[in-house]
């Protein structure tokens, strides 16, 4: 799809779900873009064109993370979203920067096997049948295959079968089957540093481990959803996937690093910093360039697109290594949500949060209307709490619509009266009581 969206397109679709930042959606977009313009490019000059990665600077809910979920989801790319913090430097426990790479690439493998089971789908519905019709006409013990009259008397009650296999008649007859169970080393000991082992001893290791099959007595409805996965698990080709998929991280993938001001400041003067400046030493290779070893294959990050986000309350940008800063060249401030911008989030978005509840409770049969003025005294609210207590953005809504739809939510399937009415004062009536302690009001929204 990135090839057909210009940027004012990729703007326009992230408008429908997102409101305002605009400089922040100009900036992924025309990054999308290039990615575009680059692979038109001639592979001399491709090489030499790197991604412009982005920092996006701002209080936390006013959509840095919806921005980028939202834009890969958008182009079909591969996408990460990992924080900061979660990394230690090498060599002391907990995950290593490497790792997001890794994982990136795991999450190619799955977009790359659900196209390629789109392209296998006919074949394999055909194998299902004649696994199926084997099961249910089986060869006898002592059949002949020169005995022309047996393999014709045979053939003509394997026609009959498929005949009433297609139209359906048999979904409840059982079959046996053998199913094979999936052996699970590699998960048991992947918190004890299995993703830093040699990636050819790890691959091994799977292929030793004996596999356990089991009989089941199944009816053919169950039977051909587990052997449709076997039959396209043998079509698809693993090392196409793996190519693919490596190909697609190293010219499509997207990381998201979140709480990016988390490992900024200064230089500690006792001991190793595990979690600052030595998160950061490992992180540059990875968004300069290198070449990450995965159990599918060497991937070089080297055109990895890749957006960092933060508040950046108690440090700045400039906090961070000066190598680090300048492999991040596009810096996007994020304003905060003013009363008309948390107006807009509550009407306008494709799924805005007022539609959300009043689709929730139509399956009870309720009707639920948001009035305008109650509209209004939901924002009013919103940009008040976060201006006097805690700036968290849009996500203080959340926690507003929730307070103010518990009792109809509770009481919602033994209510008689089933269109509720949400105005100014209904709005007030259950919000207003709390707001008046300041300090519960902390606790509580």
């Amino acid at each position: 799809m990135a090839e057909e969206l210009t940027p004012r397109q990729i703007v326009q679709e992230l408008d429908r779900y997102i409101v305002g930042q605009d400089a922040a959606k100009r900036a992924v977009a025309v990054a999308i873009r290039n990615r575009w313009r680059r692979q038109q490019l001639p592979d001399e000059l491709r090489k030499d064109v790197t991604p412009k990665n982005i920092i996006m600077i701002g209080p936390t809910g006013v959509g840095k993370t919806e921005i980028a979920r939202r834009l890969a989801q958008l182009v079909g790319a591969p996408f990460l979203k990992i924080e900061a913090t979660k990394y230690t430097e090498v060599g002391y426990h907990g995950r290593d920067v490497e790792s997001m790479i890794r994982d990136l690439t795991e999450m190619a493998i799955g977009m790359v096997k659900q196209e390629q089971r789109t392209q296998v789908e006919t074949r394999a519905k055909e194998r299902v049948n004649d696994r199926l019709l084997d099961l249910l006409v089986p060869q006898s013990n002592n059949w002949e295959p020169d005995n022309a009259e047996e393999n014709e008397r045979h053939q003509r009650t394997r026609d009959k079968m498929r005949a009433r296999l297609d139209a359906g008649e048999l979904e409840d007859r059982p079959v046996e089957l053998n199913v094979e169970q999936k052996a699970v080393p590699v998960q048991i000991f992947s918190n004890l540093g299995m993703e830093q082992m040699d990636v050819d001893f790890q691959n091994m290791f799977e292929r030793i481990m004996p596999k356990q099959a089991q009989q089941r007595q199944l009816p053919i409805r169950e039977a051909r959803r587990i052997l449709l996965e076997q039959e396209t698990e043998a079509l698809i080709d693993r090392q196409v996937v793996s190519e693919k998929a490596v190909q697609l991280v190293e010219n499509q993938g997207i990381v998201f690093i979140d709480e990016l001001d988390k490992i900024c400041g200064p230089q500690s003067t006792h001991g190793p910093d595990v979690s600052r400046q030595g998160v950061q030493r490992d992180l540059l290779p990875v968004v300069e360039g290198t070449t990450v070893n995965t159990r599918y294959g060497a991937v070089r990050t080297d055109f990895i697109l890749f957006i960092a986000a933060g508040a950046f309350h108690l440090s700045k940008p400039s906090d961070l290594m000066p190598e680090l800063q300048g492999r991040f060249p596009i810096r996007v401030e994020l304003t905060d949500l003013k009363r008309e911008d948390f107006l807009r989030i509550l009407t306008e978005p494709k799924h805005a949060l007022t539609k959300q509840y009043a689709q929730l409770l139509a399956t009870e049969g309720l009707k639920l209307e948001f009035t305008q003025d109650g509209i209004e005294a939901l924002a009013d609210i919103a940009f008040e709490v976060n201006r006097t207590t805690q700036n968290i953005g849009a996500r203080r809504l959340h926690t507003i619509l929730e307070r103010v739809v518990e009792d109809v939510s509770y009481e919602g399937p033994d209510l008689k009266n089933k269109h509720i009415v949400v105005d100014g004062g209904y709005v007030r009536d259950r919000i207003m009581s709390i707001l008046e302690k300041e300090d519960l009001s902390k606790f509580i929204l």
